[in-house]
């Protein structure tokens, strides 16, 4: 199921297996236009919606950590709203796009940065930390759980969590039946099983795909008490075209809706993206 469509597909050469950092770097910098992603019609769901579950606990004169924070989108829109933010980055291209969008007066502190090491941090030092992009691409148990620790440590108590992950479901409808990935290749080789339809990732494929029981078993541990589980983009991608077409006005009444649906527990697997809500104690 190779990359799946969250971005536009263009080819380039494949490095080395174990090269992650390469596999990242050649995907956002040569494959995947991260910076307009969340301008589409059908990408304004998953930012809209992002946004709103963040503003929702956001006060005055808090300090925000973004951990993944691609090309700023997030991290730009707060800082501009007054917040102290700190934005971290693994993929130089980003930054790179990054830097390019600040203007004289954005206050942020960008570094690049991985997710599974935020030594450079000292315990409990912010208010709300978004980890919006790593766990998508932490393929191994292991640094899955770092990453939530690690985002957590940092995270002062009684502060928010924010933890975005690509879901398993949509990507085989999205991809596996009506895209060009199909289903049935990756049930033959093996890459998804037969009984349960988890999709194992390796490195080129990019994304880890989780189901919401694949989340609550790494977060089982976590000392966090979750606020919210949201269907960010709620079936928003399957039907893109008609979003295309709305009017202003549609468009805003389908938001209402959406904002209905996305927090319903039979919704849970029916987006792209699902984004937890914790808070520290």
């Amino acid at each position: 199921m190779k990359i799946f469509s969250l971005c536009k597909r263009k080819a380039f050469p494949a490095p080395e297996p174990t090269d992650t950092l390469g596999y990242l770097t050649r995907f956002y910098s040569t494959r995947c236009d991260e910076d307009s992603r969340l301008t589409s019609r059908h990408g304004q769901v998953e930012y809209m919606t992002t946004m709103r579950y963040i503003e929702r606990y956001l006060e005055p004169g808090m300090r925000v950590l973004e951990i993944g924070a691609a090309t700023g989108r997030y991290s730009l829109a707060l800082a501009r709203k007054g917040y102290d933010v700190t934005a971290i980055e693994l993929v130089q291209h980003n930054i790179d796009v990054f830097r390019k969008k600040m203007r004289p007066e954005d206050e942020v502190d960008l570094q690049q940065g991985d997710a599974l090491d935020l030594s450079r941090f000292q315990d409990n030092t912010f208010n709300m930390t978004l980890l919006l992009g790593p766990m998508y691409h932490l393929l191994a148990r292991e640094d899955q759980s770092r990453a939530l620790e690690e985002a957590l440590r940092v995270t002062r108590p009684g502060g928010y969590l924010y933890v975005a992950y690509v879901l398993c479901d949509m990507a085989i409808f999205h991809n596996g039946i009506q895209g060009k990935e199909w289903l049935w290749k990756y049930l033959d080789n093996g890459q998804i099983a037969p009984e349960t339809y988890v999709f194992t990732s390796y490195p080129p494929d990019l994304f880890q795909l989780y189901r919401r029981e694949d989340i609550l078993a790494l977060t089982a541990c976590l000392p966090a008490e979750r606020l919210h589980y949201v269907a960010v983009d709620c079936m928003a991608q399957l039907v893109e075209d008609a979003l295309a077409k709305m009017t202003p006005e549609q468009f805003a009444k389908f938001m209402d809706y959406h904002y209905f649906l996305c927090e319903r527990p039979d919704m849970a697997g029916m987006a792209n993206h699902g984004l937890d809500i914790l808070r520290k104690p």
